[in-house]
């Protein structure tokens, strides 16, 4: 989560639902108590004095007691993962939600004082490179763009201009369409990837050839300032460094952007290369 982030909190907001596995949980009810951090940037309220430019934390809760009552969830887990992820999309200057849900009347039948679950969720920053070199690539390109702001779980899509480029790897092939875009997503890199792959698959792409020709190419270059790998996904992108392609479009975007491990920004690494 971004450094500095201000502070609302919530406190054992009492909520009367419906949630368990049993079902006289989910027939009789029993309270829930709710504590809820939100991350945002209160400075200019602060200075203004204006509601408009916070979170109106009673709204929320009444908000949080709806959304308690609307469903029947069996697990705390789903509980919190879904309000955590309304509060999120509900209220744009929240980046980050630490979400608490407690459970007095657990029927444990042991003596105890309270069960929880508490998580942590919120907005990342991401940036993707696309790419494509079969067919009306144009339109590849475009309609990866509006797949992503179709998810619910992502906003603030943004997309640079697009260069013609020379194939890479695999050179003997038909010149690619190359872009950057940036967005903000409630999805891990897993499952952004996950994401990733069904908008390719959407648009006809196959995985027959390693850097060979394809309807749609989209890789994650960066999230947040993660160093990350795994048999599936390494961040930052590999040898993202040494790609016209992939560098030009993100000096578009974000040339003050700094490699979490090179120590260099975009515009620097351009430069160089």
């Amino acid at each position: 989560m971004e450094n500095r982030l201000d502070e609302i909190r919530i406190d054992n907001l009492e909520v009367y639902a419906h949630h368990g596995v049993y079902p006289e949980e989910k027939q009789k009810g029993q309270s829930f108590f709710l504590n809820v951090i939100l991350f945002l940037d209160t400075r200019a309220a602060g200075l203004t004095d204006d509601l408009a430019l916070t979170v109106n934390y009673g709204e929320v809760c009444h908000k949080l007691d709806q959304w308690m009552r609307e469903e029947k969830c069996n697990l705390l887990e789903r509980v919190a993962e879904k309000l955590a992820e309304k509060l999120l999309q509900q209220y744009p200057a929240v980046r980050g939600v630490d979400f608490e849900v407690r459970k007095p009347q657990a029927p444990i039948g042991l003596p105890f004082e309270s069960v929880s679950v508490r998580i942590r969720r919120e907005w990342h920053r991401v940036y993707l490179s696309v790419g494509s070199n079969i067919g009306d690539r144009e339109q590849h390109l475009r309609s990866a763009v509006s797949a992503l702001k179709d998810c619910r779980q992502i906003r603030s899509v943004q997309s640079s201009s697009l260069v013609e480029t020379k194939p890479y790897g695999k050179t003997d092939q038909a010149d690619f369409l190359n872009g950057a875009i940036f967005l903000e997503t409630l999805f891990s890199p897993k499952e952004l990837l996950q994401k990733l792959h069904q908008i390719e698959a959407s648009e006809g792409r196959t995985r027959e050839v390693h850097w060979g020709p394809r309807t749609l190419d989209l890789d994650i270059l960066f999230y947040d300032k993660l160093v990350y790998e795994d048999a599936d996904l390494i961040l930052p992108h590999v040898d993202l460094e040494n790609r016209e392609f992939v560098l030009k479009p993100m000096c578009e975007l974000a040339p003050n952007l700094r490699h979490p491990i090179l120590g260099k920004t975009m515009a620097q690494l351009l430069r160089e290369l």
